[in-house]
């Protein structure tokens, strides 16, 4: 599992699955985004504006920017 910090951006994504697979995003709030794979499985979850909603001190954080989705 990988723990991605994006603070230009304020998105928090977390990777469940590291295999290499196409996905298909399901909005499930205005601020989350489900990326499911294969068999709809959750392989990653997107949280907007995340610094406004959790503590980021309390995770495990690696900060790095992250490629904007068109």
């Amino acid at each position: 599992m990988q723990i991605l910090y994006n603070s230009k951006t304020d998105l928090l994504y977390l990777r469940l699955d590291e295999k290499q697979q196409s996905v298909m995003n399901r909005r499930v709030s205005d601020e989350v985004v489900l990326d499911l794979g294969e068999g709809d499985r959750i392989v990653g979850i997107e949280i907007m504006a995340a610094s406004t909603r959790l503590d980021l001190q309390l995770l495990p954080v690696r900060h790095e920017v992250l490629p904007v989705a068109a």
